[in-house]
């Protein structure tokens, strides 16, 4: 069975904000002649490697919602520029919106089985806007979120 990892977006105000980010950072890996390959660098390898790379993603948490998710596709050793070991999640171009889910805020990254993922969405299509957050809490706070 796969493992997923689930991570808060920071800094991010919604899901075509970190698609744009994501898709800068391919453009700047490109101009400087390095691999073109979308990589988020942790401190911490998970030990659970073999799961993730069996069909697992990586869920990012925006605004205190659970709203995309990205297929982990490698994880390999890097090293950070100040020399210490890290880990690069190699992750899929292109985020799959979930159906929302809260999440309260947490450090790093964790486990997400299978079983408490939120599913992809069904409601937004291909280039329509986020659940606005206000909308997002009202729902909540009515339980249909």
């Amino acid at each position: 069975m796969s493992q997923h990892l689930i991570k808060l977006s920071v800094g991010v105000e919604d899901v075509r904000h970190l698609a744009r980010l994501q898709d800068q950072r391919l453009a700047d890996a490109e101009r400087r002649g390095g691999v073109a390959e979308l990589k988020h660098v942790t401190r911490n390898t998970p030990k659970r490697a073999k799961e993730i790379l069996k069909g697992g993603s990586i869920f990012w948490v925006i605004k205190g919602f659970v709203r995309a998710r990205q297929p982990v596709i490698a994880l390999r050793p890097v090293e950070r520029d100040d020399g210490r070991p890290a880990c690069a999640l190699v992750l899929k171009p292109g985020l799959i919106r979930t159906e929302l889910r809260s999440f309260r805020p947490f450090q790093g990254w964790r486990y997400l089985s299978a079983d408490d993922a939120p599913p992809d969405a069904a409601f937004l299509k291909e280039g329509q806007e986020d659940v606005p957050d206000e909308m997002a809490a009202e729902l909540k706070g009515l339980g249909l979120l």
